[in-house]
Formats: structure tokens, sequence, C-alpha cells
């Protein structure tokens, strides 16, 4: 039985008594899930965290005891635990029922309920979130919420058995120039001054690395004024942040690989293989066309846009041009259409594309634009057989690479391809560390504070040909896990800066607790940081991220629940020296 607290409203909870309990008296408390009548009896489903149990009012109860109860009402409910006639398989205590002896009402549903909680899921999402403390009673959220703190228990056990050491660091911080927008707190103490709530702890935990810490953990806050996505919080969200001191990638790996395979064979049926697959980001760009592949889905895209080099075919002409082979066996016009519809919603140009039928012969689509040789090449790089559609995207080079993406995606969807039951990990590794900006210069093309697989000298030859040691846990074509070995020298700090645009002095008045700290002995190290709130997302089979929150935002970044973000007080305002100008 789970510990609950015995007292007067109960010795019991509502998920826990069997057969054998038959004959005792009991006591349970909680909220009425439903209610009927049939003949002089009174059926009363009552409900906690913990699971339901049948009470029955009998007609002697009725008659003698003079109490109303409506769904919702939350009660305390004294009586025998008797053998149940009519049998519940669905219910884990449907062997037996409680015939009640006294009922104590301890909390009065007095307003229409706004939706049925068991049918909460079908409601408005606005709805849901006004409503929370509702929505939060349904089964699958309490299971949602219990899972979520034995996952947080699970992690940090495991983190603590593997010698890190638990630091919490600032919530208020300064504004970080890199990343996401901050959310800012003006100062009432520092007139015009800022603090921002942390994107992520990364000064920090490099900080304590100098401080002498040698392996760092915390379940940290985050906070991005970022728009909403299906995985991805508008406003904050929960990371298991860690770094070690003395570390290379490799023993990042290994410790992030062994948090992962237990939490997977504790929450999950799976049982992961170590080490995870690896692939170099060029390689997932070439063969998938982004750097978070879904690897349960088996489609690779090639590039073809030598074979149609002097092609005739107008769409194709001065375009990079991708290519995914699937077998479709028969699929009508109007799946095509459908298709070629879907992309267009998400902004791209259109879909190309052949059927292969028996002895080759191309049919379909663009088929009457495919010369012999270009036919032949193609059969050549992609051994295309009768039931074969081959696909092709067309556009500027980034464009093609975007939306050859989205119809991978959603060519594994509609083919049946993806297990939704299983899980594919792969890390990405061997990022690049520069990238062209709109104007062909210089920028840094992710974590700045990485460290270079080159030399100094090497990255000012060719900047764009280094890469960094930096990686990503991919699952499931979710980013679940990002991290870096630092760069922990401050010369070549200032040196990769400069090749990026920046002077000395951005480097010394943007990042001063850092920089400063480089000049007192660093060791070299190395983290990640998993996001929690994607991996329960994972667990839980949601499909959007808000699901797995107790209190979560819409995807305009409200909360109907509390009125969030809301209208202050002048006198507030006054006091943090703020004064709101009408646009």
């Amino acid at each position: 039985m789970e510990q609950i607290t015995i007292n007067q409203y109960r010795n019991n909870d509502c998920g826990s008594l069997r057969i054998s309990d038959a004959g005792k008296v009991v006591t349970l408390a909680g909220w009425v899930d439903s209610i009927r009548e049939l003949g002089g009896l009174t059926f009363v489903v009552l409900r906690d965290t913990y699971g339901k149990t049948q009470i029955v009012l009998n007609d002697e109860f009725n008659k003698t005891n003079n109490v109303s109860i409506g769904k919702e009402d939350v009660i305390s409910v004294t009586g025998e635990v008797v053998e149940r006639v009519s049998k519940n398989a669905k219910m884990t205590t449907g062997d037996i029922e409680i015939i009640a002896k006294s009922v104590k009402m301890l909390g009065k549903c007095t307003e229409a309920l706004p939706f049925e909680i068991k049918n909460s899921e079908t409601v408005a999402e606005d709805i849901r979130l006004k409503y929370r403390y509702l929505d939060l009673r349904a089964d699958y959220n309490q299971k949602m919420l219990k899972l979520r703190s034995d996952l947080l228990l699970f992690i940090r056990e495991y983190m603590h058995g593997q010698n890190f050491t638990e630091v919490q660091t600032p919530i208020l911080t300064a504004s970080s120039p890199e990343g996401a927008r901050d959310f800012l707190v003006p100062s009432r103490l520092n007139p015009g001054k800022f603090y921002a709530l942390p994107q992520a702890p990364q000064q920090f935990k490099q900080l304590l690395m100098v401080s002498g810490i040698d392996r760092y953990f915390q379940i940290a806050p985050c906070f991005r004024d970022e728009d909403a996505r299906a995985d991805r919080s508008p406003t904050e969200f929960y990371q298991v942040d860690m770094e070690m001191a003395f570390a290379t990638q490799e023993d990042v790996f290994e410790v992030m690989e062994g948090l992962y395979k237990a939490v997977f064979d504790k929450f999950t049926d799976k049982k992961l293989t170590v080490p995870f697959t690896r692939l170099k980001f060029e390689d997932a760009i070439r063969d998938y066309c982004t750097d978070k592949p879904d690897l349960r889905n088996p489609l690779k895209v090639v590039d073809v846009t030598e074979i149609f080099k002097n092609t005739t075919f107008s769409v194709f002409q001065n375009q990079t041009i991708k290519c995914i082979k699937a077998k479709t066996d028969g699929k009508p016009r109007k799946w095509y259409d459908k298709l070629t519809e879907f992309l267009k919603s998400r902004e791209a140009k259109g879909l190309a594309y052949f059927v292969v039928g028996e002895n080759d012969e191309l049919s379909a689509g663009i088929s009457k634009f495919v010369t012999d040789e270009e036919k032949s090449k193609l059969k050549t790089l992609t051994n295309f057989e009768n039931g074969d559609t081959l696909f092709f995207i067309a556009d500027e080079k980034e464009k093609a690479i975007k939306y050859t993406n989205v119809l991978r995606n959603e060519l594994g969807k509609e083919l049946n391809l993806i297990d939704e039951n299983d899980y594919a990990f792969c890390w990405i590794v061997d990022f690049p560390f520069y990238e062209k900006d709109e104007n062909g210069n210089v920028a840094f093309a992710h974590n700045p504070f990485s460290l270079p697989q080159s030399s100094l000298e090497e990255i000012k030859k060719d900047p764009f040909a280094a890469l960094a040691y930096q990686y990503d846990l991919v699952i499931n074509g979710y980013e679940s896990l990002s991290g870096a070995v630092r760069n922990h020298d401050q010369n070549m700090m200032v040196e990769l800066f400069k090749l990026a645009g920046y002077d000395k002095e951005v480097v010394v008045n943007k990042f001063p607790a850092l920089y400063n700290a480089f000049s007192y002995g660093a060791p070299p190290h190395a983290g990640a940081a998993p996001g929690f709130d994607r991996l329960m997302m994972l667990l839980t089979h949601n499909e959007f991220i808000r699901d797995v929150f107790a209190f979560p935002m819409n995807k305009n970044a409200q909360d109907p629940l509390c009125n969030a973000p809301n209208v202050v007080d002048e006198k507030l305002l006054r006091d943090v020296h703020i004064k709101l100008i009408e646009e």
C-alpha cells in the first residue's frame, strides 16, 4: 500500500484494498468520481490519487442518513469491505466494495463543472488551463505527475551515485548577448539596470569547475522568451545540467549513456544498448537533411543535383535537388496530391516525383521529363525497383535541405515506417565551429565557448573547416541533450571571437566572470544538459511538451489560470523606475 496519512479522514487509500481485506472496517477519503442509482441502492465511485473504490449506500443507509452527494464532492466514508457481486476487472479494487456506515462531507462542489474530468483531454486548451486544478484530477494527469516525481528522484539519486555534487545556481543573473531572448527583471535598488532570468546555468557551471567542484549537477529551471511549439515551452523548462572537470567528450558520453540507459530500463520496457550510434554533423545533413534525424525512419536522402545538371525540366534548373526513394505500392494520385499540398502548407514550392513500374518503366509525375541517361544514373544511385516512388525537392540549398527533412518525416508517418513505441538514440558530433553569415562573413555556428578540434593556427587558415567538440543527443527526432567540451584558454577565446568580428573588449565586458576566472587556473572541463521535460514527453509518448507540466503556459505564453502576464499597479512600476510608453 502507498504511504498515506492515517487520521480521522482516512486509514486506507482508494487504490489498495483487495479481496483479502474483506470484513475490515475502513475509512476512505476522496472525490466523488461517479454516482448511479439502482433500485434502493446508490453506487458511488470514490477517487484519490492512488485509485478508485466503489462505495455502496444501501437502502437502510439512505433511509437513516440525510446525505446529498454530488460529483466531485470531497467526502470521507467509513464502512465494511465486502466481496463485490458484479466484479469490475477495469478497476484494481474491482473485486471489492465498501458498504457505507457513515459519510462526512469534507468539501462540497458548489459550482457546475466546466467539463467532465474524465473527458478533459477533449476540452479546448484554454478552458483546461483555466481550470487546470480540475484537469489535473484526471487519471492520466495524476499518473504523469507521479511519473515526473519518480523520474526526478531517480535522476537525482543516479547522479549522486556517480559522485556528482548538486549545486543550485542563481535565478537572477546578468543578461546574455547570446542565444534566445532573456526575461528581464528590473532592479529597484539599481535604477535603470536589469537582471535576467537564466537561459541556462552555463557560465555558473563553468565557474564551479574553476572553483574546484569536480562533478556538478542540478535539475535547473531555465527561462527563454521564445515562441511556443509542440516540443518547446514558450517560457520555462527544466534541464539536468551537469559539468565535469578534467573530462573529455568520451567521459561525458559514458556518464550520459549510463543515465539514459538506467532511465529507460527503469521506466520503459525497452532495454537500451550502449554505446549509442554516432553521426557526424555533415553526414546527418547529407543523409537525413537534419541534425535531428529520427532513426526509426529508414528513409535516406541522396543529392541528385549533379545528375540533373543538364536537365531541360525548368523546375530543376539551377537548383539543389534532393531525392528520397520510398516503397509506395500503388498509392493513388490523390495521395500524391495530398502530400504535395502538405509540403506547400509548410511553404515549400511543391513536390516532384515519378513512380517505378515493371521493367523499370517510369510513370506519373515528372516521368516524361526524365531522360534515359538521368534514369540510368538514378538507377545506379538509388537502386530503384518496381513499386518504388522517387520524390524530389528542388530549391535553394538551405531550403532544399529544410523541406526534404519535412518530406522525409511525413513519408515516415504516411507509409507507417515508424514504430511509435520504439526509441532510436544517436549522438550528433563534429559540429562546425564557424559558418558564413548572410554577408559571407565568419560567424559562430553554435556555442562560441566550445573547444575547437583544430589548433588556432589551423583555424585562422580556414575558419569554415574548423570543427567543435560539441554534441547533441537525439532521440526519435528530438534534441534531448546538448553539450560540449569547453574552451578554457583565455587567449584562444579572445582570438576565436576576433575571427567572428568581436574584439577583446566585447569578451571582457560581456563575459567578465568567465574571462576573469580563467586567469586563475582553469581545468579542462566538459558537460551537457539533458532536457528533463522533453525526456518526460518521450517517456509518456506525449505529442505536446505542455502536457508534462503541472501548470503550463498556452501557445501564446499566457497562463489562463492566474491571468498572467497582467498589468501591474503604477506604483510598482515607479518602484522599479519604469514608465510605460503607449505605442
